[in-house]
């Protein structure tokens, strides 16, 4: 198996819309193509016992607006 030791970066489009996923060593962040801010988890937060908030959608909020 090969260890993640820097962000790997994939295009997906939802819908009409595209998005970059980035998968990193601390988390995973999605964010609207051409922006900087979106949404973030850890993966402390998706392992963790911490399931209500992850339920709930409160941890995937990260710094800044959400994305739409």
């Amino acid at each position: 198996m090969t260890k993640l030791e820097k962000p790997l970066k994939r295009e997906l489009a939802i819908g009409e819309q595209a998005y970059v996923l980035t998968i990193a060593p601390e988390g995973l962040k999605l964010t609207l193509k051409g922006h900087r801010k979106g949404r973030e988890i850890a993966w402390r937060e998706l392992v963790g016992g911490d399931s209500e908030s992850a339920e709930s959608g409160a941890s995937l909020e990260g710094p800044g607006a959400p994305v739409t």
